[in-house]
């Protein structure tokens, strides 16, 4: 059961409780209130000029073309709801004060009361007319996971200022996470996102070359001891003759 929220003193509805709430307000003329009108007609009509049995015939037909297009409703909006049960949708509700609030969740199971359909998420109740969006789940990913490369990406500094040491790390993860994301997943992020994170990985591989090339080489090595080991020899060698 979900609690109320007091609020400056006011009691604040909740999403689920604004939801049933009016949900159950919303009542038209169903089978039943027809019924009655037709009743009371009969009970009340003008002896003088009673309704022709045709008038009632007709009338009684009309009731049961209600009737049928009711429960005809009533079961497409239950097959509605069930359709749903395990999949994540977005709920939006109007609360006492007016404000728009908005519930996304995994439906949990449906409820049928008074000829509407309930959701549950996350153990709070709503009406089925106040359900705005089904999210496919890969596309509820995807958005995820733009979201947060675009904020990882963000958080570089321009190329200008990469250095290997503090960036060169996570500029090759951020290029490995790209090129690992499905073509339906890169379609998500921004194409300045992409622009930069290029740019990145082009200094990068800048800078990397740059400081192996300051690197000596073996053979280099190896020719600086060789050079020093014969200049040692020939000053014996000369030092001998003497």
């Amino acid at each position: 059961m979900v609690d109320a929220v007091v609020k400056d003193g006011q009691i604040v509805e909740s999403a689920s409780q604004s939801s049933v709430k009016q949900a159950k307000s919303k009542t038209g003329v169903d089978k039943d209130a027809f019924l009655q009108l037709l009743v009371a007609q009969m009970k009340y009509q003008d002896p003088l000029e009673p309704t022709s049995n045709t008038e009632f015939i007709s009338q009684y037909a009309q009731f049961s073309q209600v009737e049928q297009m009711q429960n005809m409703a009533a079961t497409m909006e239950l097959t509605r709801a069930s359709s749903m049960v395990g999949k994540l949708v977005t709920v939006e509700a109007t609360d006492s004060k007016g404000e728009t609030m908005h519930v996304q969740g995994y439906v949990e199971y449906v409820s049928y009361e008074n000829g509407k359909a309930y959701i549950s998420i996350d153990g709070s109740t709503y009406s089925l007319d106040d359900v705005i969006a089904v999210v496919d789940e890969d596309y509820q990913t995807a958005i995820d996971l733009a979201a947060s490369f675009v904020t990882a990406v963000d958080s570089l500094p321009i190329p200008d200022e990469l250095n290997l040491k503090d960036h060169k790390d996570r500029v090759e993860t951020l290029q490995k996470a790209f090129n690992n994301m499905t073509a339906y997943q890169q379609s998500f992020i921004p194409q300045e996102t992409i622009d930069k994170l290029k740019k990145c990985v082009e200094k990068i591989a800048q800078l990397t070359e740059a400081e192996e090339g300051d690197k000596p080489s073996d053979g280099d090595e190896d020719s600086d001891k060789t050079d020093g080991t014969e200049g040692t020899e020939g000053g014996d060698s000369s030092g001998g003759e003497k």
